[in-house]
């Protein structure tokens, strides 16, 4: 299969860009993560030697993490929001759940049945439903307030309840009606469907049942009140988050430095093989190399990264799911490029004349890929399945059109090569994977306004709106890591590329866009 012009093409053009962006920064980069700066307060300080960390310490790097994680989540995911986790009755924890609600609710049935009644239990639900109403209101909506306080009064209730002339039903019948005005249109059926329930103690259980439903309304609409409020502040915010996390415990940085340092090699190793095959072409010292050019690598390594077998940098924790799912997209589509790509140049006359067999294809290849990235998935088979859906799909055209089917061989060589995807240093594979780089490190160099503008390499135009997709969202979520952690990488590259002494301080202005 002639591949060789196509990937020197690629190859050409990637180092091109590399060395391109090398030196039109390479000065500035010099001035930029070597200045001065230990006028800015709030700079984030740098690793610290070892030390050793005390429980507390870890314990508040912990809740700072938890933190930072929380509102960075809440303000980038629009579709982010709490729900009840109700697990399956047949479950352990759902059958464990079951029985101890059971018989916290027939041990009060048995109270209440009791001559005289034993309220007690019922007075401390009444007390804590009391605590949960309170909790919708307001700051302002004093005179709810303090109706509420004076009806579910527990101190005039016991006095009530010691003589006998406590009204249960009468304060269920209350909380109901309170319920109503304080809870969200769709919840107004299940307020309602409380007036219907007529046992006291099923009509309780209920009653809590649905101020859960209420409670966790009331916290989906605090963060979706609090979301404008993190976006305008996030860079702030995550940035002094992370910086208590590095003063707490020091060694917070170690794999971020470990991730930038194996770009660095990697990009010395790759100018040194260049030099070495090129006459009189001398080395490549550090101090030489962009660092956005290797930033860049770093983050592109991200898409190839084994996300069950090795930690993720501490910057990107936050994003840890999100840039897996987009790695696992992204290797589902390279491997429908490559089959679209193989089908093409081996049987191209034989579908020239089958509408939309592109599209058709791919749909076919995603089905029979969906779930590729799961351990019990047998990517040998689906591809086999694959293979001969397309050979049939295709004899079924040429019989239709009155020409002969594939033959043995070609069809065997097809499904062959289609299945040969799989394997290590696969030509079509490398260069469906070197062309998606490509472009996403012309993503990555454009400027912000002008991202959607990249050219999308030849070989992708079958899944070019799928990558375009996934580029966006990386290109989104680079852009704000850099924004977060611009200056403690600037701090890394001032260590690893020039040998500086890191300051306690690093420059919040320095960009590593």
């Amino acid at each position: 299969m002639p591949l060789s012009d196509e990937q020197n093409t690629d190859c050409d053009s990637s180092r091109s860009s590399e060395s391109t962006a090398s030196s039109s920064d390479s000065e500035y980069s010099r001035q930029s993560f070597t200045s001065d700066s230990s006028s800015k307060p709030s700079s984030p300080a740098s690793t610290s030697p070892p030390q050793v960390v005390t429980f507390d310490e870890m314990m508040a790097a912990a809740r700072n993490l938890s933190d930072l994680t929380l509102a960075h989540e809440i303000a980038v995911n629009k579709n982010f929001h709490l729900q009840c986790i109700e697990h399956p009755k047949n479950s352990l924890p759902g059958r464990v759940r079951q029985i101890a609600h059971q018989a916290f609710w027939d041990h009060l049935e048995e109270d209440l049945n009791e001559d005289p009644p034993e309220y007690e239990h019922a007075i401390k639900l009444f007390e804590e439903i009391k605590e949960i109403l309170l909790s919708f209101l307001n700051p302002g909506a004093n005179r709810m307030r303090n109706q509420i306080c004076e009806v579910l009064d527990t101190d005039l209730i016991r006095q009530q309840a010691q003589h006998e002339a406590v009204d249960i039903q009468g304060l269920a019948n209350y909380v109901i009606t309170t319920m109503g005005k304080l809870c969200a249109p769709v919840r107004d059926k299940d307020v309602n469907q409380l007036k219907a329930t007529g046992n006291i103690v099923a009509l309780l259980r209920q009653i809590f049942h649905v101020l859960d439903l209420m409670t966790m309304d009331m916290v989906n609409f605090s963060i979706q009140s609090l979301r404008p409020h993190l976006q305008r502040n996030l860079v702030d915010y995550e940035r002094a988050k992370f910086q208590e996390i590095l003063e707490e415990t020091p060694g917070a940085l170690d794999l971020t430095t470990e991730w930038i340092r194996e770009s660095i090699q990697d990009e010395l190793s790759s100018v040194s093989c260049e030099a070495s095959s090129s006459s009189g072409a001398g080395g490549i010292s550090k101090p030489n190399l962009s660092p956005t050019l290797v930033l860049t690598n770093s983050y592109l390594k991200l898409l190839q990264w084994n996300y069950q077998k090795k930690t993720i940098p501490e910057t990107l924790v936050t994003d840890e799911g999100r840039l897996c799912e987009l790695s696992e997209k992204l290797n589902q589509l390279k491997i429908v490029a490559c089959i679209c790509l193989i089908t093409s140049n081996m049987v191209g006359a034989a579908i020239e004349g089958i509408p939309d067999f592109s599209d058709k294809q791919k749909r076919i290849s995603f089905v029979l890929l969906d779930g590729m990235n799961k351990k019990t998935f047998d990517l040998k088979e689906a591809l086999v399945a694959i293979g001969l859906q397309t050979c049939s799909e295709i004899n079924q055209s040429l019989t239709e059109r009155g020409f002969p089917p594939l033959n043995k061989e070609i069809h065997a060589n097809l499904v062959g090569q289609i299945c040969n995807i799989i394997e290590e240093d696969n030509p079509i594979s490398s260069l469906i994977d070197k062309r998606i780089q490509q472009y996403m490190r012309s993503l990555l160099a454009s400027p912000y306004s002008q991202k959607s503008m990249a050219t999308i390499p030849g070989g992708l135009a079958v899944i070019q709106t799928e990558v375009e997709s996934i580029g966006s969202q990386f290109a989104n979520i680079v852009n704000l890591n850099k924004q977060v952690y611009g200056p403690f990488y600037a701090n890394i590259f001032r260590k690893l590329l020039f040998n500086e002494p890191v300051t306690s301080t690093a420059d919040t202005d320095t960009s590593t866009k």
